[in-house]
């Protein structure tokens, strides 16, 4: 049954719910402040790289709106999704202003309307969050009570940037936190067309199933990054002892990805919030604080590796293949690329670095180095390669004649250069 929803924020959740549900049939009005994504959106171009995003919104640009306005959308919607960001602030806390203003909003707007409506947060969240701020919230500025007036659920993401729309589409769970039958039942109806095991929690269970995915998954790659190093000092290839490794079904191959470590959007201040989170329960979380660790780590291991082989930077040419945090995504966020140009900055390196799509995202943090038109003009211009990125179109590049340090294990890289050193491997 084709539903009226509502999707607030149009940053890399919101665009990916909001055109996943286009796909499904629905009727879709994206809300947020900002002009020029709103804009964009009227254009059916999506604000944000993500493949396959500006097909769905040029196939069914007649199914959605954009807008800045809650009370004209949320008049019409049965279904309101809350995807605003929830970063963490300087204290490594998170940062509740967007999420409690969407909810004030959402508030305001309700007030002066009858229907009942659902609404669903998909915005990540401590524990306890969606109960005790942001329904209190939505019932200080409406007036109305949670239950009898409006529905509440969680229903945390696990999108991969770069996959998001497939992700949606063709998840591995949905995770329902509902505390009522009403609400459950509608979240039911809304992901019937999907083929997935539907997991029905409470809305605080939902909340600490995010944190703790997210956490898992860190860790895997902190760890098999640890493993990876003592394998490098041995001469032993850690890819092939976690492929061995990961054949153990209690195991499982995924996110051994030994390296430069994680970044984006997600893990480093999902992370962070949770060890903060569990200090102000009077708890310690000794094996995420370690994680936290080997990660920061891995980037300062690749300059110790270039410096082997070129001891003094000061003045040499050094080319980052890869500014984004992963393939498939234009975002930036934590990449592991921001703290390699910052210490060869310190060390006096010429830098020349290369993306296929976040090159312009990382000329806002940083204007001053100098930017390669593709990544093989970067290759013929520097003395030294550090890859950063494992995109795809950097396994059909000619690395002859130069050193290359590798943190994701690019094979035309071990094939071709000249000096070839892997993190790991």
């Amino acid at each position: 049954m084709r539903k009226n929803i509502a999707v607030i924020g149009a940053g890399y959740v919101g665009i990916a719910v909001g055109t996943g549900l286009l796909s499904l049939g629905h009727k879709v009005s994206f809300i947020d402040t900002s002009f020029q994504k709103i804009k964009s959106l009227q254009q059916g171009i999506s604000p944000i790289y993500e493949p396959k995003v500006n097909e769905i919104l040029q196939k069914y640009k007649g199914n959605y709106v954009a807008t800045s306005s809650y009370e004209d959308v949320l008049r019409e919607s049965e279904i309101v999704f809350i995807c605003v960001g929830t970063p963490v602030n300087d204290k490594g806390k998170i940062d509740m202003s967007f999420i409690l203003k969407a909810s004030e909003e959402i508030g305001k707007a309700i007030k002066k309307i009858d229907n009942w409506i659902l609404i669903v947060v998909k915005s990540t969240v401590l524990p306890g969050t969606t109960e005790n701020y942001i329904a209190k919230s939505i019932e200080k500025y409406s007036g109305k009570v949670r239950y009898r007036d409006f529905g509440l659920a969680m229903n945390p993401e696990f999108l991969r940037e770069g996959t998001a729309l497939s992700d949606f589409l063709a998840p591995d769970r949905i995770v329902i936190g509902v505390n009522d039958e009403k609400s459950k039942q509608i979240m039911l109806e809304l992901y019937e067309k999907i083929d997935a095991p539907k997991i029905i929690t409470n809305i605080k269970t939902a909340e600490m199933i995010k944190y703790v995915s997210n956490a898992f998954l860190a860790t895997k790659i902190s760890f098999s990054n640890e493993i990876g190093n003592i394998c490098k000092k041995l001469g032993i290839d850690a890819f092939k002892v976690f492929e061995a490794v990961g054949l153990d079904h209690r195991i499982s191959p995924h996110f051994f990805r030994c390296g430069l470590g994680w970044g984006g959007s997600c893990f480093p201040k999902d992370i962070t919030a949770l060890i903060n989170f569990a200090k102000e329960i009077g708890e310690e979380l000794k094996i995420l604080e370690a994680v936290v660790e080997v990660n920061n780590e891995q980037p300062k291991r690749m300059i110790a590796l270039l410096k082997r082989h070129v001891p003094k930077l000061r003045g040499r040419r050094v080319g980052i293949l890869g500014l984004s945090f992963k393939p498939g995504t234009d975002d930036i966020r934590e990449s592991r690329a921001l703290i390699l140009v910052r210490e060869l900055l310190k060390e006096g390196a010429e830098i020349i670095a290369y993306d296929p799509k976040a090159m312009e995202n990382f000329k806002k943090e940083f204007p001053n180095i100098k930017y390669a038109n593709s990544a093989q003009e970067l290759i013929k211009s520097v003395d030294v390669v550090l890859i950063a990125t494992e995109w795809e179109e950097f396994e059909r590049l000619d690395y002859s004649g130069k050193i290359v340090i590798d943190g994701r294990r690019i094979k035309a890289a071990e094939k071709t250069a000249k000096i070839y050193e892997g993190m790991c491997w």
